[in-house]
């Protein structure tokens, strides 16, 4: 098998992975303060959000949930309960610690329409995984080829405002953040390709 590019069967023959850490769901705004204040003396971070699924042409929801994860924990802060600003914004406006995510415009898109920001430190892998030669660029297909694992998106059209999130949920949110982070780690360690 080359190492740039996977094919959907080859992920289906990987197997099945997902964070393994704590899991923290925030739904309060004190609580969300006080972590992304923790989170400040991280150097680096998983970053991901979703967003309930609209199924009418036009109408699109705001963001509902903004995952932050280490190797260890993850932290699923519901906006549409917390609301975002304070320490949450200060956090991804810090240029010193790397939030590393896998095609962002629209995560920080969706984010900025909840409250404008400056976004700093933020690494999109789709826009740094072609440096290392590597073809593949959905989250799905790079953890398949670097991680050698498959992850599940099952749970990625659910709803994200119901009143409380289903384990798979938390699984499904966690893991994407989480394997943002694993998949840049062991990007750091190749080659690049000289143009």
């Amino acid at each position: 098998m080359p190492n740039n590019t996977i094919t959907k069967n080859d992920i289906k023959e990987l197997p099945l992975k997902h964070f393994e850490g704590v899991i923290n769901v925030i739904e309060n705004p004190l609580q969300a303060d006080a972590i992304a204040e923790k989170l400040q003396k991280e150097k680096i971070i998983g970053f991901d959000t979703e967003t309930k699924p609209s199924f009418k042409k036009g109408v699109s929801n705001n963001i509902s949930l903004l995952q932050l994860s280490t190797e260890e924990e993850a932290f699923l802060f519901r906006l549409n309960i917390t609301g975002f600003n304070g320490e949450l914004t200060r956090l991804l406006s810090n240029p010193k610690i790397k939030k590393i995510g896998v095609g962002i415009r629209d995560d920080l898109r969706g984010l900025q329409r909840l409250k404008k920001f400056t976004p700093k430190g933020f690494v999109d892998i789709q826009e740094l995984a072609p440096k290392y030669g590597i073809e593949v660029l959905s989250l799905k297909s790079l953890a398949g080829l670097l991680l050698g694992i498959r992850i599940s998106k099952r749970q990625r059209l659910s709803n994200w405002e119901a009143d409380a999130l289903s384990e798979g949920q938390k699984l499904y949110a966690a893991t994407d953040a989480w394997a943002a982070l694993k998949i840049y780690n062991k990007i750091k360690n190749m080659k690049p390709v000289t143009q």
